[in-house]
């Protein structure tokens, strides 16, 4: 009686929304299976949401690739989804769809000679015209066994339109790669793989490798005329910010350093809007040109006598325009630090003026206040004198008048014994009502 394998009993979890999407990432954008004597062309197509919108670029890829499927009558792609691999008959589709740009792909085999007839022969001229958006990178690839006799460049002028050529072994030798690294007179790229033992997996690995290179070192490459084009403008900011700076030190008055943080200001507007401008295309131009380095690692190239191999091409060319990029980028962030420091420079020394000006208001208002509190004194002086003589009068009369009735016997010796209780009478009044002032004062202040 043969053993049953035990049941793994199914048990319940909340797993998260996205789990099975994120899991099955892996298996996305498989690579092709391919023999030898295969053709495979690629076009590499920029979006332009600029022009249609992103929802709307994406309903007019989908609707372009259906209309080719409706003509071979195969089963379109999902509506949500960013990749498509379909076997047509004669030919095998694969479409790609990425942040920035779409890849279609087509393989079949032909008995004929190299690059007599590509993929691109299949399908038809009309849609292929009508691809929505721009190709950026587009080239035809050929698999050949190896032949008895190792090709020489002599031999392979002819398949290239007689450019100069770059070759390498890849893959431990598995494979020998020619290119000339040029656009031919097709408008297309063109590579030759001679096939030395890769197995049908390998050589899809392979083939993906060299596809994915070419697509990521254009669209790198996309940043170079802008960098280009700004430079000089960085140049010149960057004179017209150290001028400013000179001229810091020269500072005679506020109005110097309120005309020069206007200056800044607006230097520093400029910066920021390239900075917004360009910053998501030099982020991009240094992730694809991370990829096309890793890409090319992966060939593991091995240099064919008297050739360039693919790495010390590109790093001729490619790596210098990355630099230039990744330069102006630093440049221009370096400049908004700058503008930023020279910017709290200047607000500080505005700060700094404003408080000496603030405190000489201060110093004036102080000496105003005591200037205006020996008047008070002064006045209360001369009201208490004021005030007292009048008292003084009154008692005067009333002490003539007593003398008249023969209350008192000498009215002058009693109104100058008055005299001084007066003056403390007047002065004691004005004490009291000072007090009852500030009273008030504080009562008023508490209730505020």
């Amino acid at each position: 009686m043969t053993e049953q394998a035990p049941k793994i009993s199914s048990m319940v979890f909340n797993f998260h929304d996205q789990r099975d999407e994120l899991f099955n990432e892996l298996h996305t954008r498989p690579f092709p299976v391919i023999d030898s004597q295969s053709r495979i062309s690629q076009l590499a197509v920029l979006h332009l949401p600029e022009e249609v919108g992103l929802a709307g670029n994406r309903l007019e890829e989908f609707q372009h690739i259906g209309a080719l499927c409706a003509r071979y009558s195969v089963n379109p792609p999902a509506p949500e989804a960013s990749c498509y691999y379909q076997d047509f008959g004669g030919f095998e589709f694969r479409w790609e769809r990425h942040t920035e740009f779409s890849t279609y792909t087509f393989l079949h085999k032909l008995e004929s000679g190299v690059f007599q007839r590509t993929a691109l022969s299949l399908l038809p001229e009309e849609w292929l015209s009508a691809i929505p958006g721009k190709v950026i990178s587009g080239l035809h690839l050929e698999i050949e066994n190896m032949p008895e006799q190792p090709p020489t460049v002599e031999s392979q002028r002819v398949n290239f339109e007689g450019h100069r050529l770059l070759s390498c072994y890849a893959n431990d030798k598995g494979a020998q790669i020619w290119t000339a690294y040029r656009i031919h007179s097709d408008n297309m790229g063109r590579f030759l793989v001679y096939n030395n033992g890769l197995n049908p997996c390998q050589t899809g690995r392979l083939v993906r490798r060299i596809l994915e290179l070419e697509t990521y070192r254009m669209v790198a490459l996309l940043s170079f005329p802008i960098a280009r084009q700004i430079a000089p403008n960085v140049r010149e900011m960057d004179q017209q910010l150290a001028t400013i700076i000179q001229q810091i030190t020269d500072i005679e008055s506020l109005d110097d350093e309120r005309r020069l943080l206007g200056e800044l200001t607006t230097l520093s507007a400029k910066i920021e809007q390239i900075i917004s401008d360009t910053n998501y295309r030099f982020s991009a131009t240094e992730a694809y040109y991370r990829l096309s380095m890793s890409r090319l690692e992966e060939l593991r190239e091995e240099e064919v006598q008297g050739l360039q191999t693919f790495s010390e091409f590109l790093g001729r060319r490619l790596t210098p325009a990355y630099r230039t990029c990744e330069t102006i980028r630093v440049d221009l962030d370096d400049l908004s630090g700058r503008i930023d420091r020279a910017s709290e420079l200047l607000r500080t020394r505005v700060n700094l003026t404003i408080e000496e000006q603030n405190q000489d208001l201060l110093q004036s208002m102080d000496r105003r206040s005591k200037l205006q509190l020996r008047m008070q004194q002064a006045v209360e002086g001369l009201s208490v004198a004021a005030i007292s003589y009048y008292l003084v009068g009154l008692f005067k009369y009333a002490a003539e008048g007593a003398k008249t009735i023969g209350m008192i016997s000498n009215s002058t010796l009693v109104t100058g014994l008055f005299v001084p209780v007066a003056v403390g009478i007047v002065m004691l009044g004005l004490m009291r009502m000072k007090k009852n002032l500030k009273t008030v004062n504080k009562k008023l202040k508490a209730k505020h």
